[in-house]
């Protein structure tokens, strides 16, 4: 559907210019980086120069068509697919007002403060949003969106409904995988006033992962597991493990102060997906950073704490056999996770469609004590 829906946009912006007003811009980011750990790997890189993993094109294409109605489609090549270009957004808009509009198509689902322009460097300081709280994975859905701005008192208000399906393949444990997020309805709410702003997203779903080819260890997978607790007449274990139509949620609030000097941004975000192995989910960050005219150097912390579900195997010990109790509990406890991140970078505006950015990151997990670091570059423009 989205496939018919991007090319239906992209025809319709293509049109004659007698037909309709057609805006065209763009952007992108030449990224570079490398781990300073030989057997290290952090955010796609590893010790060896990468100029791909991060880099991206894109360009996007709108379409006044008159009456209030308009069409949005955004073409995106990422370095880490070869390029490959896809539709990104595909949506058409109608106008209420001046103040509500709606929206239907594949769409940015509105879980942080920078969604909609998580894949625009140019929009933020930083060589990436802050991974802890961004690196959740799912950015788009297919479905509807409705928007309401305005006034409360001297607030700036901005109100965000959202109704729509998440179906692609994900990353998971090195294997893909198929993964749906069905019956997602949410809304974010923004108040400002003046330098400061803070924002407020609630999003609910039904979760469903295909995890049965998934390797727990050599030769055993998800499947083998699932299917070696049936067996043992533990169909409940198994309802309790897997990710079948489970309830999930999402919480994030964000606050932004933005002067002329300072900017500095935090966020919070809490992930649950019910009756899983998927560990509850609170991460935030706070970022600092002061301008100097064209130099913005900036300072950020990142935390994210993930509590793993043990009370699903607590009990079980004495009834399942060790061969499968042990990757029950290992699975289960892989979810924990307790990681401090620090990054330390500067943006210098050389142009004024263009920034240079430096990043250096480190990140430590204080449950295994590893740390890795990562050194970054990259140029982020928009035309």
């Amino acid at each position: 559907m989205v496939k018919y829906l991007g090319m239906a946009a992209l025809a319709a912006a293509m049109s004659s210019a007698s037909f309709a007003d057609v805006n065209i811009n763009g952007f992108a980011s030449i990224k570079a980086g490398a781990t300073t750990g030989s057997n290290d790997s952090l955010y796609g890189y590893d010790d060896s120069f990468d100029m791909k993993n991060e880099s991206l094109f894109a360009i996007q294409v709108q379409s006044d068509l008159g009456d209030d109605l308009s069409v949005t489609g955004q073409l995106l090549g990422r370095g880490v697919d070869d390029f490959d270009v896809d539709f990104e957004w595909a949506f058409l808009t109608y106008d209420f007002d001046d103040q509500t509009s709606i929206s239907a198509g594949r769409l940015r689902t509105p879980f942080f403060q920078y969604s909609d322009f998580l894949d625009v460097g140019y929009a933020y300081d930083w060589m990436r949003p802050p991974q802890s709280v961004y690196g959740l994975g799912f950015e788009n859905i297919e479905g509807l969106t409705l928007y309401r701005t305005g006034q409360i008192g001297g607030f700036e208000s901005s109100l965000q409904f959202v109704f729509g399906n998440y179906d692609s393949e994900i990353q998971f444990s090195g294997t893909e995988i198929d993964a749906k997020i069905d019956s997602i309805t949410g809304a974010s709410w923004t108040l400002s006033q003046g330098s400061l702003s803070g924002r407020v997203a609630y999003l609910v779903g039904e979760t469903t992962f295909q995890t049965d080819p998934v390797e727990l260890a050599p030769g055993f997978s998800f499947g083998n597991l699932f299917a070696a607790l049936n067996q043992a007449g533990l169909s409940g274990l198994v309802s309790g493990l897997d990710i079948q139509e489970e309830d999930s949620s999402f919480l994030g609030f964000g606050l932004t102060y933005d002067s002329a000097n300072w900017i500095i941004v935090s966020e919070f975000t809490r992930v649950e997906v019910e009756n899983s192995f998927v560990a509850e989910q609170d991460s935030y960050y706070l970022s600092v950073g002061r301008r100097f005219g064209s130099l913005t150097p900036y300072l950020s912390y990142e935390k994210d704490d993930n509590e793993a579900q043990t009370d699903i195997y607590a009990g079980f010990q004495t009834v399942l056999p060790a061969q499968v109790f042990v990757p029950v509990k290992a699975l289960v406890d892989s979810q924990k996770s307790e990681t401090e991140t620090w990054n330390a970078g500067f943006r210098y505006d050389f142009h004024p469609s263009a920034a240079f950015k430096a990043q250096y990151t480190e990140q430590d997990n204080q449950l295994t004590g590893n740390r890795r670091s990562l050194l970054s570059v990259g140029v982020d423009l928009v035309f």
